[in-house]
């Protein structure tokens, strides 16, 4: 069967999980773990993406994101091929790295983000890397250690955590880890990871008393949530696919939007194809930036090479493209 399509937006939340080739380590010692987190929090920090639980063990890694107007494949992309250079070099080996597919989850936020909060970050301790949660307070390659104040780190989305455990940061740090205190004994949660229908209704469990209830839901392996989250999930996927379609075959090209971007604003098309700072041209370059990214459906670093700036600059000019044309009331095509 075809690999499925990943689904993908923004604001989207996603459990990634990545596993070294043939499960081989991907983590020789901290120098390597070291490497990945100083990449990983360059790129989290330049694409605006928020991290809120990540976890390294020998022969993979997880973590939850959510997507900022950098696909996660964009980010993946240069975390793990940076990575694998990197690595290669160190341990003079040649070869891939990791598997030829990492696992990207789209999860439904309630009641599913604490649950996978605690989940990855418990991961260090189930595995036997630490031996109790006092360990884990301090193991320093996992956001659990930065949720406790152990370790400091500003890329990290720690505030947005903690507030769902109260106002004040230090009673919530409290609350929090006694959340994870009653997950210990949990087990590894196969229906937060495992296949699409089992995972969806919560576990074997309540599955089989659906089925003898007649009650038929929709399942999906890329998606974590209930049914109706993941028939929204896939509706919305499925319309944003068939626009680019749509405009891909109606003729609606790069070069075809940003002909009427400069129509549109009244400005030459090298003036959106080259940077500048006048504040008409920044309006004009951001709306091209979010066609270009969201309609078209275009990596925000490709479009950052066709408008001469870098991929964050982009991911900027898609925000703020999106607000001008509301503001403008702008619609195209």
């Amino acid at each position: 069967m075809p690999r499925q399509a990943r689904i993908d937006a923004p604001g989207a939340l996603q459990h990634i999980i990545c596993r070294g080739i043939e499960r081989r380590k991907i983590f020789l010692s901290d120098v390597d773990r070291d490497d990945f987190v100083d990449r990983f929090s360059l790129i989290i920090s330049d694409s605006e993406t928020l991290c809120y639980a990540w976890a390294l063990l020998e022969n993979h890694f997880h973590l939850l994101l959510r997507t900022g107007n950098v696909p996660i494949t964009t980010i993946m992309r240069r975390l793990l091929t940076g990575y694998a250079v990197s690595f290669n070099r160190r341990h003079r080996r040649h070869g891939r790295l990791f598997q030829n597919r990492y696992k990207s989850i789209l999860c439904q936020e309630d009641p599913y983000l604490l649950e996978l909060v605690r989940y990855i970050h418990l991961n260090p301790l189930r595995a036997g890397i630490v031996k109790d949660l006092d360990g884990l307070d301090g193991y320093a390659y996992c956001g659990h250690s930065r949720l406790t104040g152990h370790i400091e780190s500003d890329w990290q989305a720690v505030d947005g955590v903690l507030f769902l455990f109260g106002k004040q940061k230090k009673a919530a740090r409290k609350r929090y880890r006694r959340f994870i205190q009653d997950g210990i004994d949990q087990g590894k949660r196969p229906e937060l990871t495992g296949g699409g229908l089992l995972r969806s209704t919560g576990g074997w469990g309540v599955l089989k008393s659906m089925r003898r209830m007649k009650e038929h839901l929709k399942g999906d392996e890329r998606i974590l949530g209930d049914s109706d989250f993941v028939m929204q999930v896939l509706e919305s996927a499925q319309e944003r696919m068939e626009e680019r379609y749509r405009l891909s075959a109606s003729g609606y090209t790069f070069e075809r939007m940003i002909e009427q971007v400069s129509e549109h604003f009244g400005i030459s098309i090298d003036d959106i194809l080259f940077p500048g700072k006048h504040p008409h041209r920044v309006k004009a370059r951001s709306v091209a930036a979010y066609l270009a990214v969201r309609r078209l459906g275009m990596d925000g670093t490709m479009v950052g090479q066709r408008m001469g700036v870098g991929q964050s600059t982009i991911s900027r000019a898609v925000t703020r493209g999106e607000e001008i044309m509301r503001e403008l009331d702008i619609s195209f095509p």
